[in-house]
């Protein structure tokens, strides 16, 4: 069986299948750092040697993004974290901050490929 040239990524909620495209290489997190899945390779999970699934409990198209929404949770998480104060959850805050920044990271990069 000859190798594909290609591999099929798709992100998956349990309401819909968000995107699918067909790439040459996937980065995913691991418990020890990223690894990388290409064309091919062994079946892991939802990587199977022709696509990748990626199952995530929410997600959104960069075009559904409210950047106006994304920057003002990313301005909070930053104040937040900035009180050094014991009501303030600071691993919510960093993920709230997390969570922002690749909202807006994502919406940038779907208008520079317009």
């Amino acid at each position: 069986m000859a190798i594909p040239k290609t591999i099929r990524l798709e992100f998956v909620t349990p309401v819909r299948q968000l995107a699918t495209e067909d790439v040459d290489e996937v980065q995913l997190p691991g418990e020890d750092g990223f690894f990388g899945v290409l064309p091919g390779h062994a079946p892991l999970a939802e990587v199977v040697p022709d696509r990748v699934s990626v199952l995530a409990p929410v997600a959104e198209s960069a075009e559904e993004i409210d950047r106006a929404r994304a920057e003002s949770a990313k301005r909070r998480a930053e104040e937040r974290l900035q009180k050094a104060v014991p009501e303030v959850d600071f691993e919510r805050a960093r993920m709230a901050l997390i969570r922002s920044i690749g909202r807006l990271d994502a919406s940038k990069y779907a208008r520079s490929r317009r």
